[in-house]
């Protein structure tokens, strides 16, 4: 029989540990779920699924990139008692063709139980757990958005509205883009990322610059292609810009940029 415990998937990465210590600060039960958390969890391995939903009612939903959400694990947690899902999915993906997430929006929403979609921005997470910490370290950061302008959003704010949507009643069927309070470009955030970690790291723009590193780092062209016209796709699209979902989800103002900058610089994480 189903209980009032959430399914927290992904428990030990950026989001997921946030969401299981938020749920866990509530005082409410967690199944703190991945290949390596309390609960054995592995997308790859079905004898793995029903011993982690367990008696949960409630669950944050998410995959590690290039991992699709499987619909027969949906369907696995529902028959099994889960009947609030709150989704990780992301701004864009119709712009730059994301049908992994696509998807997965789908098999939540045609789910049957409640659902609620979080689609954040950029992370400021990338750049010091994420994709971008590796080239932060090298002091050379590579993507091909030139100036464009992103309204890049901190881990514990996306963690804080997910505890909303899994906890309260009135988010059933909604979509939530969530953003930080300012817009800045990549070569910005970088530029702040230096003052605060005492580093000198330099933002590349250019589509060449970007295929280059990627070639060095031995990615196949076909690859490098499609990431390429799926960022030509976003840059098409324009400048991005902030709004207000973190602050009504919350009742607190989402965290700046340079806020994030100095507390992880304050970590050590950037240390020269």
């Amino acid at each position: 029989m189903a209980d009032d415990t959430t399914l927290v998937l992904g428990a030990t990465g950026t989001t997921g540990r946030r969401v299981t210590a938020g749920l866990r600060a509530a005082g409410l039960p967690v199944r703190a779920a991945s290949r390596r958390g309390d609960v054995t969890f592995d997308w790859a391995e079905r004898d793995t699924w029903e011993p982690a939903i367990g008696s949960a009612s409630r669950m944050w939903l998410m995959a590690p990139e290039d991992t699709a959400v499987d619909p027969e694990f949906v369907h696995c947690a529902v028959q099994r008692g889960v009947r609030r899902i709150v989704l990780l999915s992301s701004r864009g993906i119709e712009t730059m063709g994301d049908e992994r997430l696509q998807a997965a929006e789908r098999t939540v929403s045609e789910s049957g139980v409640e659902w609620t979609i979080v689609r954040p921005d950029w992370f400021d997470q990338n750049f010091d757990e994420g994709f971008c910490l590796p080239q932060v370290l090298a002091g050379e950061v590579f993507l091909p958005l030139g100036g464009m302008r992103q309204v890049f959003v901190d881990a514990d704010d996306i963690a804080a509205a997910a505890v909303v949507a899994l906890t309260e009643d009135g988010h059933a069927g909604r979509t939530y883009e969530l953003t930080g309070p300012e817009a800045l470009s990549f070569a910005d955030a970088v530029d702040v990322i230096g003052e605060a970690s005492g580093r000198t790291v330099r933002f590349h723009g250019g589509e060449e610059e970007f295929a280059a590193a990627l070639e060095s780092a031995g990615t196949p062209r076909e690859v490098t292609d499609g990431m390429l016209s799926a960022f030509a796709a976003l840059r098409g699209k324009g400048d991005s810009e902030p709004n207000d979902t973190v602050r009504q989800l919350t009742g607190r103002e989402p965290k700046s940029f340079a806020r994030y900058a100095a507390e992880a610089a304050a970590r050590g994480v950037w240390k020269p």
